[in-house]
C-alpha cells in the first residue's frame, strides 16, 4: 500500500516575528516604506527552526539591503487578539547597500524626529519610542487590536 507523502499546509495559530530599530552613527533611523503598511523598522515572521536574531537581521538585509548586527533586545509588542508577538531589537549597521525589494518601495535612514513623523501606524511608532528609551527594557505590551 502506498503511503500519502503529500503534506497540506496548515497555517500556526499564533505568529512570531522580529523587527530591529537600526541606528546609524549619525542616530538616523533605518525605515522601510512598506506597500500596505508605509513606513515602518524592517521585520516579519520568524521561520521555522531559525532563532529571533537571525529572523530580525535576515529581514533587515531581504527589506532594506543593510547587513546589520544586533546590539539588544528590547521587548516585545503582543498583539492579542491576532496572536502575533513581535520581538523588539536594537541593531547597527555594518555593511550593504540601500536597496528596494518586493516588501519595500523605499528605503533610507532618517533622523529621529522625522523617521516618528512619517510612520502613520501608532504602535509601530511606539515600538520605535520603547526601543529608543533604554528605561523600559525590557518591556512587555499586550494590546488588543479589533
Amino acid at each position: 500500500m502506498e503511503q500519502n507523502t503529500s503534506s497540506v499546509y496548515t497555517p500556526p495559530k499564533h505568529f512570531l516575528s522580529a523587527a530591529t530599530i537600526v541606528l546609524n552613527v549619525h542616530k538616523e533611523i533605518l525605515l522601510i516604506k512598506g506597500p500596505m503598511r508605509g513606513w515602518e523598522m524592517p521585520g516579519g515572521i520568524v521561520e521555522e527552526g531559525e532563532s529571533l536574531t537571525d529572523a530580525a537581521i535576515r529581514e533587515t538585509k531581504e527589506e532594506s539591503g543593510i547587513d546589520i548586527e544586533v546590539v539588544k533586545f528590547c521587548g516585545v509588542f503582543q498583539n492579542v487578539n491576532k496572536s502575533i508577538c513581535n520581538t523588539l531589537f536594537l541593531g547597527k549597521p555594518t555593511g550593504g547597500i540601500l536597496t528596494t525589494s518586493p516588501e519595500s518601495l523605499e528605503v533610507g535612514f532618517f533622523p529621529i524626529e522625522q523617521a516618528l513623523k512619517m510612520i502613520t501606524i501608532e504602535n509601530f511608532r511606539q515600538r520605535i519610542e520603547y526601543c529608543l528609551d533604554s528605561s523600559k527594557h525590557p518591556f512587555c505590551v499586550e494590546f488588543e487590536n479589533l
